[in-house]
């Protein structure tokens, strides 16, 4: 029996704080675990339309991503099937949400949607910080987000394994320790602000 095919996209910005949250999920993914030839891990940025091929391929769509769902920092929710398109909508944070809301209901219009989508989806503490990194109660999530991910594989009979042992992986597994270490600080970058035009 042919496996369904599962597409694991991350979205949004890793220069905008918490927005990268989703892409730092599934590279944290991507380094970690190995996916049988069915699942397909994709940093989708912020392409918006141009997911909309890759989309339609997928019979099962996993999005994970930060969204405004007005709770607390670092809150991790997931949602499935119809739920999904109205908070991907709804208090929209940045332009790649409602690219990606166009990118659903187009592909639902051309009967080409996924069977099934689920959101795994933080709440931001910070977005107004370019260059930023992930504030630690969104950081403190990303294997939380993981385990959700390996969970609903579970459940549709897809099991991963480890590629290494966690323990044993490099500290800069998924590249943000080393984006940390190399970028400049706030002030040197006036990420936040430069006074003189302000």
């Amino acid at each position: 029996m042919d496996q369904p095919a599962i597409l694991i996209l991350g979205i949004g910005n890793i220069l905008w704080a918490d927005e990268g949250f989703g892409v730092r999920v599934v590279q944290s993914l991507q380094q970690s675990y190995a996916f049988p030839p069915s699942i397909t891990l994709m940093d989708g940025g912020t392409q918006g339309l141009a997911l909309m091929p890759y989309v339609q391929q997928a019979d099962i769509l996993i999005i994970i991503d930060a969204v405004d769902f007005q709770l607390n920092p670092g809150t991790l929710v997931e949602l499935h099937d119809a739920e999904v398109p109205a908070y991907l909508g709804a208090n929209k944070m940045s332009l790649h949400q409602v690219s990606f809301q166009e990118v659903l209901v187009l592909s639902q219009l051309l009967g080409q949607c996924p069977d099934r989508l689920v959101l795994i989806g933080v709440q931001p503490e910070t977005l107004e910080d370019y260059g930023g990194s992930l504030t630690a109660a969104v950081k403190s999530q990303i294997t939380a987000a993981m385990d959700r991910v390996l969970a609903y594989l579970a459940l549709l009979g897809i099991h991963t394994g480890l590629k290494t042992p966690i323990s044993d992986q490099p500290k800069a597994a998924s590249g943000m320790d080393e984006y940390e270490r190399l970028r400049p600080s706030a002030r040197a970058a006036c990420r936040i602000g430069d006074s003189r035009f302000l």
